[in-house]
């Protein structure tokens, strides 16, 4: 059972990692904002693995007894964010990820190994 959200954190990037997202990062945000303490961080190559990738979060999270509190882009498979509270899970198309650059906004963030 996941309990804390460093734990929530580096289980929905191990998630992301199986379903081959790509530049998978973890930032620690507890320090920087009260959004959130960890921000998880991936690209999908396609739409269609965004919108897996954030199938298999919330299925896998499911099983663990935990629901994202909001999911939002499910229209458009170009960013989706997926708020379980303390851990927000960012997944991007390529050219979303590009534009927004969540990694320079959070440059300050700790980033953490999941692996």
């Amino acid at each position: 059972m996941l309990n804390e959200p460093l734990e929530i954190a580096e289980y929905i990037a191990r998630v992301m990692d199986d379903k081959k997202a790509e530049d998978i990062e973890v930032l620690e945000i507890k320090t920087l904002t009260v959004i959130a303490d960890y921000f998880v961080i991936c690209t999908g190559k396609s739409s269609t693995q965004v919108s897996s990738i954030c199938d298999e979060i919330q299925e896998k999270m499911e099983g663990q007894g935990i629901r994202a509190g909001h999911i939002e882009g499910l229209r458009g498979n170009n960013w989706i964010l997926m708020d379980y509270g303390s851990v927000v899970a960012h997944i991007f198309s390529p050219a979303d990820r590009d534009f927004y650059k969540l990694d320079r906004v959070w440059a300050d963030a700790k980033q953490l190994d999941f692996k």
